[in-house]
């Protein structure tokens, strides 16, 4: 059985780029999504990873790859064998970019073990929006702009309601019938008014998490991140090598702050260092993001746990 999940959070297995260091693995993370587990961008050593953040196989419930490059696939045989050893019973979905199927099932099948028929494959392609359909939220993916083909992914929950007490007393609905008119939309109260749903309730929110790896800036990038509560972004350099960075299509701190600024997110998550970078350097990354973005800007390190930000309103 599944372990029991409520919280909704994010845990940075993994926060280098292509050079894996002695404080940062190569890239893997995990969001807990209430009762879903995904995980993001599984590099060499996500397993691993894994056990050390004290998450098991049955925990996962999607895998997402933005592309093939191999600090953000290699950890998918382990990841798979994983999850046939240990006898996962439900279905585990596998987003990736459809061009990369070659990829795909090379790492799907590397090597000789007792493979499991619970992954079902997602792939994703063309130049719009490819949503994925769950029944929980809509994760949907966008392509970006590397160097092979890149997709970003954005899971958002449904808005929903939220009930007003003293407006549902003053429109005499009590009892049962306030869940027949969060279902319904509409009721009867026993004067025989009817009553709708916009009367008594406010619309709350659905909260929205934003992926967005290796890309040079595009507008694409913007969309996924539109309102997130949470955006996890690659950070790999800072301005000082921004040449550097447009030669191999990807973003610098002060980029990544520029798109999450424009697209109004609540909380920043920079990763995907360079190797080049040590422990001092941390608070660079963190300064040079703050002259663009005023909101909350976390630092991704190995093992930490992110809660997501409060809904808001």
């Amino acid at each position: 059985m599944m372990a029991p999940m409520s919280a909704r959070e994010l845990v940075i297995l993994g926060s280098s780029s292509a050079v894996p260091t002695k404080r940062r693995n190569h890239n893997g993370y995990f969001l807990r999504w209430d009762s879903h587990g995904i995980v993001f961008d599984p590099g060499e050593g996500t397993q691993r990873q894994l056990r050390f953040a004290g998450l098991s196989a049955h925990d996962i419930t999607r895998i997402c790859v933005t592309h093939f490059h191999g600090d953000h696939s290699l950890g998918v045989p382990g990841l798979i064998q994983r999850i046939a050893r240990d006898q996962a019973p439900h279905p585990v979905r596998a987003a990736f970019p459809a061009s990369g199927m070659r990829y795909w099932r090379r790492l799907r099948r590397a090597t000789s073990f007792g493979d499991t028929d619970v992954i079902v494959e997602q792939p994703v392609s063309g130049d719009g929006a490819c949503p994925i359909g769950d029944k929980d939220f809509t994760l949907t993916a966008l392509p970006l702009d590397h160097r092979i083909d890149t997709y970003g992914y954005r899971l958002a929950e449904p808005d929903g309601w939220r009930m007003l007490p003293e407006r549902l007393a003053e429109r005499g609905v009590f009892g049962p019938a306030i869940g027949r008119l969060q279902r319904e939309g509409e009721v009867r109260n026993d004067a025989g008014e009817r009553v709708e749903l916009a009367e008594c309730a406010v619309v709350r929110r659905g909260q929205v998490f934003a992926f967005v790896m290796d890309t040079a800036p595009c507008a694409n990038a913007v969309r996924l991140a539109e309102g997130a509560d949470m955006l996890v972004i690659e950070a790999t350099y800072l301005e000082e090598e921004a040449a550097l960075a447009a030669d191999y299509r990807h973003l610098t701190a002060g980029q990544a702050a520029r798109i999450a600024a424009e697209a109004g997110v609540g909380t920043l998550v920079l990763t995907h260092f360079s190797e080049r970078y040590e422990t001092g350097d941390d608070a660079r990354f963190t300064a040079e993001a703050a002259r663009w973005f005023d909101g909350e800007i976390v630092l991704a390190t190995d093992l930490a746990t992110i809660p997501l930000p409060r809904r808001r309103r």
